[in-house]
This record gives structure tokens, C-alpha cells and sequence, in this order.
């Protein structure tokens, strides 16, 4: 049995469903991040593993242990589980020495273990004594992080954590969570909106809608094979296309495409943006309209079938509305099952 495992877990909200018979399995050391749309039932889920709320059905396990079978439910204070919420969740009235030590019971070792996990997450100890609104967003979600491992969780929670920081300290930020949890060998799970963040987080990504989950596996072969056009989206940016499949080649509005399919007949493909570029060969097209953003740009060209494909483009060098240009495509392109 898996670390964390969740069998056919279900919970409604009146004639709700915010869950409907999810089955999800976490492997001990593991990161798995859930994508989906708002409603599609991620907090809920992280509610249920959390023990804020008991399913209405289906059972959690966590190392073996039975956490609810149905409305039966371990009280959250007794699993053994840490959450990281979206803003933190600090006590505005504590320092950072005070909203760390918080979950730590006694006082045998309290200052020693304090200073040892603001180490652990890389906050500078002069900073023990300030509150929570002399901090930047991104010292505040390290010192909920620093509170939740404090107990030594079995299990990290992560609520959007990085959704109110802006770009370039994200990033920074949920690497170095992603590097300290890998080294402490803490099992974590995080919910985000952000498809970039759950591809570069996670070594497994799960994608719900609707309170199921559409398709679970490692982000390379979700990004490279996704089930649905949906999850395509959820996964990264996608081209889909509809297209006449015959002994390996696909007829297009881009031309004719490689397929690793043996199906013939009307399909709908996917090509990931970096697959296709703006060339000296390949199909005409015009260019309509062009957003520059320094480094690169989005480059959006008019197929003569009236297919409209966004691209990003390097920003030197870019071509102007108007301009006629080629569209070439490279690698294979992935076909949707029926």
C-alpha cells in the first residue's frame, strides 16, 4: 500500500459533489501537486487528508493508519499532518521565534529546535524577534513552514502557498520548499492553479475537474500524453487540432504531421507551442498581431483556413503584423483516444 492513500472518496455539499469517488495514491518521500479549475474539488481533497472534514464515504490511510472510513475520522490533531496555507496563517501577535515554537510542546530543547528549523529554512536568525508584518511575503511563508515541520509532520499540506508572492521570489521560493522538503524526506502535497509550478514542484501531478480525477502520472508524461484535450490544457499551453489520420500521418491545416498512432480516420491532436515555429518552410500564413515582451514575444498568425495559432517567438528579430510568414512544425504530434 502506498504512503498516503485515499480509496473511492467521495463528499458533497448539498446536491454538490466536491468529491465524487476519488482514488489517489502518494508514495512515501514523495511531492504530488493537484491542478484543476476552481470547484474542481483540490481543497476539498486537502481538507479531507487534513481532517478539517470527514468524507461522506471512502477511506484515507496515512502510513498504514486508518485516518476516516466514511463520517469516522481522526481528529486532525492526531494525524500527524502539517499545513502550509495560502497566506501563511501567521499569529499576528507572535514573533517568528513565537509562531515557530508554537507546535512545539514543552520547553526542554523549545530555543535549540526554534533555531534549528529557521536554519532549516533558510531565514536569517535576526529575524526571531520580529512580527509577522515587518516580513516580506516570502520570509512569511517560510516561517509557516518552519511552524508546520516544527511538529515533525508525516505530511505537508500546501495550500496555493506562493499564489500571493510576485514572479521572481515564487520561484525562488518554491524551489528552495521543493529542495528543503526532497532533503528532509517529507511527504508533501500541493494544490495550485499555477501549471508551471505543479510541473516544476511535484514528481507527480493529479488533474481533477468536477471532483474526479481525470488522469494522475509523473509531469513528463502528462505534458507529453495527455488523456483529454483538458488535461492537455491543464498541463501547459496546447495547439489542438482535428485531423484525418492514415498509416502514420495525419492530415492538418498545418500540413501533413507524424503520429505515433496506427488509427485511422477523423482525430484530434496536440502540439505543445515550442513544437511550432515560424520558418522558411512550411505552411503559409499571416501574421495578425504581435505582443512584445522584451526577450520574447507572442506571435499570432492567420492560417488560409482561418485557424488562428498563438507563438511564442524571440523578441529579436520578431515579425511585424502583416508580414507573410511560414509555419514548420517538429516532432510527432499526440492523438487524443477516442
Amino acid at each position: 500500500m502506498s504512503y498516503l492513500q485515499l480509496d473511492a472518496v467521495s463528499r458533497s455539499y448539498g446536491p454538490v459533489h466536491a468529491l465524487d469517488g476519488v482514488t489517489l495514491a502518494v508514495e512515501r518521500g514523495s511531492r504530488t501537486a493537484i491542478v484543476g479549475p476552481s470547484g474542481s474539488g483540490k481543497t476539498t481533497l486537502l481538507r479531507l487528508v487534513a481532517g478539517f472534514e470527514a468524507p461522506d464515504a471512502g477511506r484515507i490511510t496515512l502510513a498504514g493508519e486508518l485516518l476516516a472510513d466514511g463520517p469516522a475520522a481522526t481528529p486532525a490533531h492526531r494525524r500527524g499532518v502539517g499545513v502550509v496555507m495560502q497566506d501563511g496563517a501567521l499569529f499576528p501577535h507572535l514573533d517568528v521565534a513565537g509562531n515557530i515554537g508554537f507546535g512545539i510542546v514543552g520547553e526542554s530543547g523549545r530555543a535549540h529546535r526554534i533555531a534549528e528549523l529557521m536554519r532549516m529554512v533558510e531565514l536569517d536568525p535576526a529575524l526571531a524577534r520580529r512580527r509577522p508584518d515587518a516580513l516580506s511575503g516570502g520570509q512569511q511563508q517560510r516561517v509557516a513552514l518552519a511552524r508546520a515541520l516544527a511538529r515533525r509532520p508525516r505530511l505537508i499540506l500546501l495550500d496555493e502557498p506562493f499564489s500571493a508572492l510576485d514572479t521572481g521570489l515564487r520561484a525562488s521560493t518554491r524551489k528552495a520548499v521543493a529542495d528543503l522538503l526532497s532533503a528532509a524526506g517529507i511527504t508533501s502535497i500541493l494544490v495550485t492553479h499555477d501549471q508551471a509550478e505543479a510541473l516544476s514542484f511535484a514528481d507527480q501531478v493529479a488533474v481533477m475537474d468536477a471532483g474526479r480525477l481525470l488522469q494522475v502520472g509523473t509531469p513528463r508524461a502528462l505534458y507529453e500524453h495527455p488523456s483529454t484535450p483538458m488535461v492537455a490544457s491543464f498541463v501547459g499551453d496546447a495547439i489542438l487540432l482535428d485531423a484525418t489520420l492514415a498509416a502514420g500521418i495525419a492530415s492538418t491545416s498545418l500540413g501533413p504531421l507524424p503520429v505515433a498512432s496506427t488509427a485511422s480516420g477523423p482525430a484530434r491532436l496536440m502540439l505543445r507551442p515550442e513544437q511550432v515555429h515560424l520558418g522558411a518552410q512550411g505552411v503559409p500564413a499571416e501574421v495578425t498581431e504581435v505582443e512584445f515582451a522584451g526577450g520574447a514575444c507572442l506571435v499570432t498568425v492567420r492560417l488560409a483556413g482561418g485557424l488562428d495559432l498563438a507563438l511564442r517567438q524571440p523578441g529579436l528579430g520578431a515579425p511585424a503584423p502583416g508580414a507573410l510568414v511560414h509555419i514548420g512544425v517538429t516532432g510527432t504530434a499526440h492523438v487524443f483516444e477516442a
